[in-house]
């Protein structure tokens, strides 16, 4: 069989509707479709809306007012501020934390990855802070749950060092450069 025995479809160029009326009426075609009929017969009565649920309704279930304390405690909840804020109150309840006197000769300089820093006067009490690390601790993760606190660095007064900083590598230091 030859190609040219072959019956062939036809395919004509599809006329629509469209291409045969005028430009106006395929605009009026075009609002009637999505506008209505303006001639065809209206309901007179009021048509009922029905409820979606959750919708927002005069007078509703949970559309009572709420106090500011919750108002706020629900957006920092939302918002993620609730750790931020918790470690910002043991900073400034320190006193009330450790103790009237234990306040008195240390300082929080800050929490970093859940570790607190704590300055102190002197190594003495550095070291007794350190003996009582527990039991600050457990006052911590009672009183502020959400602040994040892991564990507690108390650091004595600075003294002169010829360490560069925490990361520092052991080594002799600045002894093998004397000659």
């Amino acid at each position: 069989m030859a190609d040219d025995d072959v019956p062939r479809e036809t395919t004509e160029p599809h006329v629509s509707l469209e291409s045969t009326t005028s430009e106006a009426a395929n605009v009026y075609l075009r609002f009637k479709s999505i506008f209505g009929d303006p001639h065809a017969r209206r309901s007179r009565g009021r048509k009922r809306i029905t409820p979606v649920a959750g919708s927002s309704v005069p007078f509703g279930i949970g559309r009572d007012p709420h106090g500011l304390g919750d108002t706020i405690n629900s957006l920092t909840m939302q918002l993620g501020w609730n750790s931020p804020l918790a470690q910002s109150e043991l900073l400034a309840s320190w006193a009330e934390l450790a103790g009237e006197e234990t306040a008195n000769h240390s300082t929080p300089a800050g929490i970093d990855d859940g570790v607190l820093t704590v300055h102190c006067e002197s190594t003495a009490w550095a070291t007794q802070l350190r003996l009582m690390r527990n039991v600050i601790m457990e006052h911590i993760a009672n009183r502020y749950p959400d602040a994040g606190i892991q564990s507690i660095r108390f650091q004595g007064p600075n003294a002169p060092s010829w360490k560069k900083g925490p990361r520092s590598i052991p080594g002799r230091g600045p002894r093998d450069t004397y000659g």
